[in-house]
């Protein structure tokens, strides 16, 4: 399948002794901290990307609650490889990273070769942690979401 002019983002979360945690990624090819994040595959809507890609990174199985979020950012498209691009309008000069969160009971996660290494923190450890500002936009609202136990179901 062909990658998809869009990203995802989606920020596994749980509840622990009332205190939000949320899991957060160091990539192995960057070394940065950031949410699980990927390309949609054509064919795919954004709501199936944000699952598998869940799947493929975390080992998170399809089943648990996915929540959409408000957040949206646009990406430079020139940062993807050639590849992708040429697929790809050639008029589409950013493409739209849309934001998700993964409610879990308990920490399941199982790590992909994508990631070195992860961890359950707090709000403010894992905003110091991200690079990306709009991990952490997307993050501020789940974290306002959560305070008002205002969720969508994923669309």
């Amino acid at each position: 399948m062909a990658r998809a002019p869009y990203q995802v983002l989606i920020i596994p979360f749980m509840i622990e002794n009332n205190i939000p945690k949320y899991a957060i990624f160091k990539r192995r090819d960057m070394g940065v901290w950031q949410f699980i994040a990927g390309g949609g595959e054509d064919g795919e809507t954004h709501l199936e990307s944000a699952k598998r890609e869940c799947f493929e990174e975390a080992g998170i199985p399809l089943n648990h609650k996915i929540y959409k979020l408000d957040s949206i950012c646009t990406i430079p498209s020139e940062i993807y490889c050639e590849e992708y691009r040429n697929n790809w309008p050639k008029d589409c000069y950013v493409i739209p990273e849309y934001a998700y969160a993964f409610k879990l009971e308990k920490d399941i996660i199982k790590l992909s070769e994508e990631h070195t290494e992860y961890r359950w923190l707090a709000y403010q450890e894992v905003k110091e942690l991200l690079k990306y500002d709009s991990n952490k936009t997307a993050l501020t609202e789940l974290r306002a979401r959560i305070k008002k136990n205002d969720f969508k179901e994923g669309e």
